[in-house]
């Protein structure tokens, strides 16, 4: 069996999109982006969002002058925006704050199914899972809506399971100074249950240990917190 990575020109050596198919292909950890992605407003890309989307509702044959139908390209394009797709815009990272351990809790902190929704890259359609989270203090604290927030921020926008998992991971560490971080995601994808293969029962997990938490001894505690 061949296997390929894409290039950073998309070539796909040799692979063309329908050889790749479904397969779970990711080039990087970070989000790809263009340059000059943030040049346009927001709401100029709501307005041409807004006309690109509705001549596709035209090319499927709807009827735009449908009283329930001729809001839609707007809708769309404000929830692209400002909701599902607004973690690609650096202005919405949560601002955190981090505080003394006055506490001198040292062992493990668990947040656990912290619900989020994505989207596919491929197929642009949601990603629902929950995402679990811990992290032993170097020192300091975050808020745990904080944790909710980070998750959030990364899960708006076009995603990858593993991507997404990884930079959580990355952006805790980086917060909190310390290599002591789990990221545990558990997430349906509708790429497979609702089109493809239509498998409603299969689940994908993805995990991070970084630190004290990359040991047998550490990993078997965390799922033990999770599962029960």
């Amino acid at each position: 069996m061949k296997t390929q990575t894409l290039t950073k020109t998309n070539e796909l050596k040799g692979f063309s999109p329908e050889d790749i198919g479904d397969d779970h292909l990711f080039t990087s950890l970070q989000t790809p982006m263009k340059a000059n992605a943030f040049d346009m407003p927001n709401e100029e890309k709501k307005k041409r969002i807004s006309i690109l989307f509705s001549e596709i509702m035209d090319v499927l044959g709807l009827d735009l002058t449908d009283d329930s139908l001729n809001g839609t390209p707007d809708r769309v394009a404000k929830m692209y925006v400002e909701e599902i797709f607004s973690g690609l815009d650096p202005q919405n990272k949560p601002k955190i704050a981090l505080f003394d351990n006055k506490y001198q809790y040292n062992q493990m902190l668990v947040e656990k199914n912290i619900t989020f929704y994505s989207n596919c890259e491929h197929h642009f359609v949601p990603i629902i899972g929950k995402a679990h989270i811990a992290y032993k203090s170097s020192g300091k604290v975050i808020g745990l809506s904080k944790l909710n927030r980070i998750v959030q921020y990364y899960a708006k926008r076009p995603q990858v399971q593993e991507r997404l998992t990884n930079q959580i991971a990355s952006e805790l560490k980086a917060v909190l100074n310390t290599e002591d971080v789990a990221v545990i995601i558990d997430a349906k994808h509708l790429c497979v249950s609702s089109r493809g293969v239509k498998d409603d029962t299969s689940a994908t997990v993805t995990t991070y240990y970084g630190g004290e938490f990359n040991t047998s001894e550490k990993i078997n505690e965390l799922q033990n917190y999770i599962n029960n």
